[in-house]
């Protein structure tokens, strides 16, 4: 099954709006693409980028505006015959991918189950954890678990931040 991935990067200092303008333009770009290029919307995994304010932008939009930004512009762009719709995190931190991911299916009305691509936002607490030693395995793959625990659970929408805390 081809994945395509497109990418808004979350480096900049632009806009929520600028970010969803982007966002919107090149997900129809690449949709328009594929249909005149004979491609199966059945057989394609979208992994996207949410939309998301730039790093260096002052503003910083909330859970619930880049959940509802991130939904409309799927809506508009993708086409309901897609299989699924996988995010990446892209360098946001590790809770913000995940309480952005519940936050959207939370809403529901997606005609694409919505889940995580992520790989810098389950793999870095990890590493942290593990710095090379041996000793820090255990750990390591138990703090794996529980990011991994955590995504899932938001892939539901049944994520809360207060489960975060248990394992801190």
């Amino acid at each position: 099954m081809p994945i395509v991935e497109p990418e808004v990067l979350l480096d900049g200092s632009h806009s929520i709006e600028r970010c969803e303008e982007e966002t919107e333009k090149t997900l129809a770009t690449l949709f328009n693409e594929l249909t005149w290029q004979g491609v199966s919307m059945e057989h394609v995994i979208l992994k996207a980028s949410m939309v998301v304010s730039g790093k260096e932008n002052s503003r910083q939009a909330g859970v619930q505006e880049v959940a509802e930004r991130t939904l409309k512009v799927l809506k508009r762009t993708v086409p309901s015959a897609l299989p699924g719709v996988v995010f990446l995190s892209g360098g946001q931190t590790d809770e913000n991918a995940t309480a952005h991911l519940d936050a959207m299916n939370r809403i529901g009305g997606a005609p694409w189950p919505l889940t995580f691509s992520y790989s810098r936002a389950l793999q870095a607490v990890a590493l942290n954890t593990w710095r090379g030693s041996a000793a820090n395995a255990a750990a390591a793959q138990a703090a794996f678990h529980h990011r991994a625990q955590m995504n899932s659970l938001a892939a539901k929408g049944q994520w809360k931040k207060e489960l975060e805390k248990k394992a801190a």
